[in-house]
């Protein structure tokens, strides 16, 4: 029997994309029915309002409006670099961010370890619920439970020091105290979310290495370092290459609150300074073009941490 040429041709024929793509669509429209929510808010608020990144590069007059006014290329990006203490700016946002980074991470995996480890789940429940709480409040209302214990006159601490015969110290004036509170004030308020991410990927984890590592004789302390671990490494490496795309922002709404005339020095920070420029100041293009400047430095950093992760053996993200 003679094989077809007409037959053979249309099996070689590759299919159109759109025809494709249209059957997918028809098979898992109750996905993408799923994922619409979640791409419109990215459409709308994070891919739309890159069109405003123009200002950049315009002198933005209210009045003239977007399309109306000047252009006038890089000038805005001089002034920011030629901004006196521009660079100061920098050197703290950078090192609240990796200050951060490094005291910020462990934590999550420790708790989370440690409650994985936990038997009795009535009291698993309670701790991730005590610990989860603190992420649910708002910046303003950690500032009032910090004042209440850190404040100069009226401080529980400063209290204790005086009746100890001490001399009551200004934590939240004061440059040496000012970056380790809000390092330690982000531990408390996030880890226990952290946490939930870890035992996510945790709970994943295949039990039948367990129940091999206990044939085998192994502690729960080879297992921790022999399969937990390796278990959630493409996690907290995902999540470490985040943190250092957004390593230029240091959390403008935690150092906003926090923020005093006395600490500047250490605590002024890109987005502040942004703020009062942008925001008080209406210099929206300024505001523009530091942000835009802020986004390419993040998208490089990410690039850069994605091919070292690769390189080193973790999965990236992409």
């Amino acid at each position: 029997m003679k094989n077809n040429p007409a037959i053979g041709e249309s099996l070689a024929r590759p299919v159109p994309f759109r025809i494709r793509f249209g059957k997918a669509l028809v098979r898992y429209k109750w996905f993408y029915l799923i994922m619409l929510p979640g791409l419109l808010y990215y459409l709308i608020y994070h891919y739309t309002p890159m069109f405003g990144l123009i200002l950049a590069f315009k002198d933005y007059n209210l009045r003239e409006g977007i399309f109306g006014s000047e252009w006038v290329g890089f000038k805005h990006f001089e002034i920011i670099f030629n901004s006196p203490g521009f660079y100061d700016l920098i050197r703290n946002t950078v090192v609240i961010s990796f200050y951060r980074i490094i005291f910020g991470m462990l934590p999550d995996v420790v708790l989370a370890l440690m409650l994985n480890e936990v038997r009795k789940l009535w009291f698993k429940k309670f701790i991730q619920t005590v610990t989860y709480g603190p992420y649910f409040l708002s910046w303003v209302i950690v500032y009032g439970l910090v004042f209440a214990f850190l404040a100069e006159n009226s401080g529980i601490v400063n209290y204790f020091i005086r009746e100890w015969g001490g001399t009551p110290v200004n934590f939240l004036a004061s440059n040496e105290y000012f970056r380790p509170i809000i390092v330690f004030t982000d531990i408390w308020k996030t880890t226990g979310f952290g946490a939930i991410i870890y035992l996510a990927a945790m709970a994943s984890i295949n039990s039948e290495l367990y129940e091999a590592s206990v044939v085998d004789g192994a502690s729960r302390w080879r297992q921790l370092w022999h399969i937990t671990l390796p278990g959630i490494r493409d996690v907290f490496i995902l999540l470490l290459i985040l943190r250092i795309g957004n390593i230029m922002d240091a959390g403008f709404e935690q150092i906003f609150i926090f923020l005093n005339a006395r600490v500047f020095e250490v605590g002024d920070i890109i987005d502040t300074w942004v703020f009062r420029r942008g925001l008080e100041e209406l210099e929206f293009s300024i505001a523009a073009a530091t942000n835009l400047f802020k986004s390419v430095i993040g998208l490089v950093l990410v690039i850069g941490a994605n091919r070292l992760a690769k390189k080193f053996g973790g999965s990236g993200i992409w």
